[in-house]
């Protein structure tokens, strides 16, 4: 059986959208996700938005980011009751070493599983998976811990930056670990170069910009790589096309919409997806 590609569009993509003086609200932006072709949306669980994405046939996959391992219990109860069963999470600090991550990481699978959630540690800018170093060390000994490979939720655009990649060795320096990517379930695919982790998906006239010409042969790569052990598997795989506003560092204010860019890479993932799996 074929897998199942689920596009889903994070909430914090459409903070300010479309001016900080008139954003819309959350029905609107619901909305509009449902129209763009989003099968998903994400964000931290509320009884406004269960109710909504219920309303719009949408799945909600859950966020959280925390430090604390007190923390688990209430923040995974709250995503429990939200109706998800996807549990994306941002999980410690930077200074985190794997002797301290290890048993943090481990104690939120643990206690996801126990409330049949499936909670994946994303690559991210300030947590414990900030480098690739420091990510695969924890890979490494998660595995070593629990005979188990580490559920990851892959951004590479933090990694491309912290390494300075120029796009000829995308695939050859971040797809390293087949075994993880293939395990993984989810992808933030944000287009990036060696110095920004995110850059215009257009050019202001509608054409897709060079840097993301030169970054969707990393898009097809990634996914051919997952197919490969997933083909006739029927998982579903959850992606993002995640943009981020200016708010946040990610867009800069000469940067369309991100909203109308993260629309048209949704198109352009679906694109890859559909050929690949043809």
């Amino acid at each position: 059986m074929k897998p199942v590609l689920r596009l889903f569009a994070n909430l914090w993509t459409l903070m300010g959208h479309p001016s900080q003086q008139h954003e819309w609200t959350l029905d609107e932006k619901l909305c509009a996700i449902r129209e763009a072709g989003f099968d998903s949306v994400c964000w931290a669980p509320s009884s406004e938005l269960t109710e909504g994405a219920r309303r719009y046939g949408l799945t909600f996959v859950g966020g959280m980011a925390t430090a604390d391992a007190t923390e688990f219990p209430h923040l995974l109860e709250d995503l429990k009751r939200s109706g998800t069963t996807q549990v994306n999470v941002q999980l410690g600090t930077d200074a985190m070493l794997t002797a301290e991550a290890l048993p943090l990481c481990m104690e939120l699978v643990r206690q996801a599983k126990a409330l049949d959630l499936q909670a994946v540690i994303e690559t991210h800018r300030g947590t414990c998976t900030e480098t690739p170093e420091k990510m695969y060390a924890l890979a490494d000994a998660y595995q070593q811990a629990t005979g188990e490979l580490l559920p990851v939720s892959w951004d590479f655009s933090h990694f491309a930056v912290v390494k300075h990649l120029v796009p000829e060795s995308f695939a050859e320096k971040l797809l390293l670990r087949s075994a993880l990517i293939q395990h993984a379930q989810h992808f933030h695919l944000r287009p990036f170069n060696g110095h920004h982790a995110q850059v215009p998906i257009t050019d202001g006239r509608g054409a897709l910009t060079r840097e993301v010409v030169d970054w969707l042969p990393f898009a097809e790569a990634t996914l051919a790589c997952w197919l490969e052990g997933n083909r006739n598997s029927g998982r579903e795989l959850f992606i993002c096309p995640e943009l981020g506003p200016v708010q946040g560092g990610y867009a800069l204010s000469t940067f369309p919409s991100s909203w109308e860019d993260a629309k048209i890479l949704r198109r352009e993932i679906d694109r890859l997806w559909q050929r690949l799996t043809a």
